[in-house]
């Protein structure tokens, strides 16, 4: 309490030089320089909110003295300062309404509106990037896809970074399928079905890695969602062509996937066809450590979808 009190005295302190005097001017730089020092003894006293709260001042003053560069800086670091006191707070489970992730993601908008404003695309999409991955990290999926979404349209000029925040869109909606897997063809269904087609626009103009991980994915998502023939796309049944054993063909096999791993997932293919959840539990562990993480997620996904129908054993 002691420190709240000494915080909130030097801060109007410092805020009272910002009212006009007769015939006196405000001395707003200097205002701006004091709230920074002062948001940098409250951050070394760990009093993250307050250290933010100092900040956000400190980017007024720099608003009014139209110094852009300095407001947006102030601005990310009240974002980043009220996420860290979020993630405190979370970490002690203390109880509370989320103000100081909603502090955070005002701050991040505004921080990201005057990058946009100065002509600064990469600036401000590396902020939508962080954004996203601090709200996937508290496992709030949903609310990261608007932020990757963000970021990869403000990526146009540098197409290999706008491909991988489309990737953590995609990973995201496979996340979100989780909290209702048991509607299979629901909405969590149908963002899987978003995932796919994003699979296909990543693979069309991507380099060999990112295609063979885009095809990897596009499979297993396939064998998870299982669509009626009559509502297979006509790309997303090419893809299952290529995998089927009575099609196969050693010299039409895709190039940018190594041999023996189109081999296994032609296997899983097939034994997902047959129903025969003993070959495909062989498969997962064959696979495994060819897959990153998330396509092992999937795989396991399949693998008890087959065990237990229509996610009601996850």
């Amino acid at each position: 309490m002691a420190a709240e009190g000494d915080f909130l005295t030097r801060y109007r302190a410092v805020s009272n030089k910002l009212k006009k005097r007769f015939l006196r001017k405000p001395n707003v730089a200097e205002a701006s320089e004091q709230f920074g020092q002062l948001a940098k003894e409250l951050r070394q006293q760990d009093c993250l909110q307050y250290a933010a709260f100092c900040n956000l001042a400190m980017a007024r003053c720099e608003q009014t003295l139209f110094n852009a560069p300095g407001e947006a800086l102030a601005l990310t670091d009240a974002a980043r300062l009220f996420l860290s006191s979020e993630k405190e707070n979370r970490a002690l489970q203390a109880p509370g309404f989320d103000e100081h992730l909603q502090a955070a993601l005002n701050c991040y908008s505004f921080a990201i509106k005057v990058y946009i404003e100065m002509n600064q695309p990469v600036m401000a999409a590396s902020l939508c990037l962080e954004l996203g991955n601090a709200l996937k990290e508290m496992n709030r999926p949903g609310e990261a896809i608007v932020h990757y979404q963000r970021a990869a349209e403000l990526q146009t000029q540098t197409p290999i970074e706008a491909l991988l925040s489309m990737g953590e869109i995609a990973t995201c909606k496979i996340l979100t399928r989780e909290s209702s897997l048991s509607h299979r063809f629901s909405t969590s269904s149908r963002n899987l079905l978003e995932v796919l087609i994003l699979c296909l626009i990543l693979s069309s103009w991507a380099f060999l890695d990112i295609v063979a991980k885009c095809e990897i994915s596009r499979v297993l998502l396939l064998m998870l969602l299982e669509p009626p023939p009559q509502k297979l796309l006509p790309e997303h049944a090419q893809t299952l062509e290529r995998y089927a054993w009575e099609s196969f063909d050693p010299h039409s096999q895709v190039t940018f996937l190594p041999e023996n791993v189109f081999l296994l997932l032609q296997s899983v293919v097939m034994a997902c066809q047959e129903k025969d959840t003993e070959s495909l539990k062989s498969l997962q562990t064959e696979l495994w450590p060819f897959l990153s993480a998330e396509q092992n997620h999937l795989l396991h996904l399949v693998v008890q979808e087959r065990i237990t129908p229509s996610g009601q054993g996850i």
